[in-house]
């Protein structure tokens, strides 16, 4: 049955591929270029590229046992640094913390734990490392008109070497709101891209709009204003029909892709959909 689906999931992606629609200044375009497909199980949270080109996702299986014992039952769109891996760890709606997790490229997996702030949702759907890798940028649930901020885990040197307390940095104050974003990665200092799962078109025109996110100055530790921008609608292809979901989102520096989950609904959601862009 689930060769079945994954036969059904690449068949509805079999269409002709051409420039995504943008509402963005005239200009340079993402054009899609192809679409992969990974089992939601193991890859429909997010996924991140390492410097040698492999993918790393993440999905409901992916939480380690001892994780789920402490709680942490949700894992967000990770991101790749200097070889180390970041996950975001959520638990359950009345818990009062986050978690940030950090994997070396020997294997060794250290804990950081943020309390939450006033007023601050429990959600951590994301974490994304500037490309100095001094800075975590994650984000909250509903409508938001901040980014998070935290030092790097372990990379910046603010933090406790093994594991510890994460403290909250200044934030990015958005210069307009943003809807139930589900990842975001940087594309150079001043830059990130970040998918949204916000279907209403309030906000912005698009259904599930891919959003850019300009920074007024690189982070540093202090705080610091986005302008927001909505680029496009990402795909939404299948031949089962209902609602999808958009998910994480990853930037390849080296070449120059962009890919976006999306799960597409009903049986069909045993198979998320990778779309690729690049820049035309």
């Amino acid at each position: 049955m689930r060769r079945q689906l994954f036969a059904l999931a690449a068949l509805s992606a079999a269409v002709t591929l051409g420039a995504a629609t943008s509402s963005a200044a005239a200009g340079p375009v993402w054009q899609e270029t192809g679409t992969a497909h990974v089992d939601s199980l193991s890859g429909s949270q997010g996924l991140a590229s390492r410097a040698d080109g492999s993918l790393v996702y993440r999905g409901l299986a992916s939480v380690p046992l001892d994780l789920r014992v402490k709680g942490w039952n949700h894992v967000g769109d990770p991101d790749v640094a200097q070889g180390h891996v970041f996950d975001a760890y959520q638990g359950a709606d009345s818990a009062t913390s986050k978690m940030f997790a950090v994997t070396t490229p020997g294997g060794q997996r250290y804990e950081y734990v943020h309390p939450l702030d006033a007023g601050e949702k429990v959600n951590n759907s994301f974490a994304a490392v500037s490309p100095d890798a001094q800075w975590l940028v994650s984000g909250e649930w509903g409508d938001q008109n901040r980014l998070q901020v935290f030092p790097a885990p372990l990379l910046n040197p603010s933090t406790p070497r093994t594991g510890g307390t994460l403290p909250q940095a200044p934030q990015i104050t958005l210069d307009k709101p943003v809807r139930d974003i589900q990842g975001c990665d940087f594309v150079d200092d001043t830059r990130l891209l970040c998918a949204s799962d916000d279907g209403s078109k309030e906000l912005f025109p698009e259904d599930r709009p891919l959003l850019q996110v300009d920074l007024d100055h690189k982070l540093d530790g202090g705080a610091v204003t986005g302008h927001v921008t909505s680029l496009f609608a990402l795909p939404q292809r299948s031949v089962c029909s209902g609602g999808f979901e958009a998910e994480g989102v990853d930037y390849e520096t080296s070449t120059g892709t962009l890919r976006a989950e999306v799960v597409p609904p009903s049986v069909c959601k045993v198979a998320t959909t990778v779309y690729s862009f690049r820049l035309g």
